[in-house]
């Protein structure tokens, strides 16, 4: 709606951050649901592609991140992904 309305992605993300706090997505995020939204896309999820792995976030798999890292802060991607078995990707 707000995209409609040709408001800025800027606004809007801050909008959705006064709303959410912690749990909004980051400005990269909202100007891509932006875009979509303009391209008269309607779902926000990526579609599956092939040979990409996907996990959920669930806050299990946070708290299992949260606890390796506190363990070693300067643990890398690659080693959380081969300690928990969980996938990384942007989108």
């Amino acid at each position: 709606m707000r995209t409609a309305l040709n408001i800025e992605v800027r606004v809007i993300s801050e909008e959705v951050y006064s709303v959410h706090a912690g749990q909004a997505p980051c400005l990269r995020t909202v100007e891509k649901w932006c875009k979509r939204f303009r391209e008269d896309q309607e779902e926000l999820e990526d579609k599956a592609r092939p040979g990409r792995s996907f996990t959920e976030t669930t806050r299990e798999n946070i708290e299992q991140v949260r606890l390796i890292i506190e363990d070693d802060p300067s643990v890398t991607i690659e080693e959380v992904q081969e300690q928990t078995g969980l996938s990384y990707g942007t989108t």
